[in-house]
């Protein structure tokens, strides 16, 4: 397994990483401002759905509702990777840091061409095929986090751990005081895992994290509109979406097993030989 030089060399790069999330893109920036006139022109079906997919996420929150993905399914995949006696999540967590790198990447690339392919299809109609274009992108985000935290030895079949899902999907599509909150939060975490029972009334109501999370369309999504161009900036918007919500849950997922991973080497007993 890997010693405690190893890790810290792959926390230090996480906690990198985190810097360089502090700062938005221009475009970015300017992307929070079309919904606000998007929301006047959006036909009333469109609305209907963006209500229904405010319940759903609140309801995936308590129960997992039709986005929770099969766990054996999963654990397949994990097992022909890596070749482990794996019989449940939490052996997972005992696997090597590289092979759930090598786990994460192999299924970020896979997400990010489905959600290209995803986006150009939807984007090929206009603004009616933007009302299937939002749910499916959801759904995909979701589950593509959930993966991630199996890989790295975690359920998503327990409530608090679908909180911190929605926390991951939160800090990809949160502004620089956003990020800095939920890292604060996830910080307070690592020191004190009842920390993340109190993570459900830090949301501030999960409609709130659904908003920031279509907000972040922005632009791009405003563009997809245009009936056949939209093809191109729906194919981009959903690469982009799910590229980034897949980071940032394997960042933090990553540093979460690593702090683990620490944990038990300092908590290991020394062996001597006589």
């Amino acid at each position: 397994m890997e010693t405690k030089e190893q890790l810290t060399v792959h926390l230090q790069m996480i906690e990198e990483w985190e810097k360089d999330q502090k700062g938005l893109w221009f475009w970015e920036k300017l992307g929070r401002l079309p919904f606000k006139i998007l929301d006047k022109l959006t036909p009333a079906f469109i609305q209907e759905k963006i209500a229904v997919l405010v319940s759903e996420l609140g309801s995936y929150i308590q129960t997992g509702g039709r986005y929770l993905i099969s766990e054996e399914a999963v654990l397949k995949r994990i097992r022909s990777v890596t070749w482990q006696p794996i019989e449940t999540i939490q052996d997972v967590g005992n696997i090597p840091l590289e092979e759930m790198i090598t786990l994460s990447e192999e299924l970020q690339k896979s997400r990010v061409k489905l959600a290209t392919v995803q986006g150009a299809s939807t984007g090929f109609g206009g603004l009616f095929t933007l009302a299937i274009d939002i749910p499916v992108i959801l759904g995909m985000a979701l589950k593509t986090l959930q993966e991630i935290a199996m890989i790295h030895g975690y359920d998503p079949n327990d409530k608090q751990e679908r909180i911190f899902i929605v926390k991951c999907l939160q800090f990809a599509s949160a502004d620089i005081v956003g990020k800095e909150a939920v890292l604060t939060e996830l910080a307070a975490m690592h020191e004190d895992k009842k920390a993340t029972a109190s993570m459900i009334s830090q949301l501030q109501g999960w409609q709130e994290v659904f908003f920031t999370y279509r907000d972040s369309f922005g632009w791009k999504k405003l563009f997809q509109m245009v009936p056949i161009a939209g093809m191109i900036f729906g194919a981009y918007a959903n690469k982009t979406m799910i590229n980034d919500i897949a980071e940032a849950g394997i960042m933090l997922y990553r540093k979460r097993r690593i702090y683990e991973k620490l944990h038990d080497i300092n908590e290991r007993p020394i062996s001597t030989t006589e």
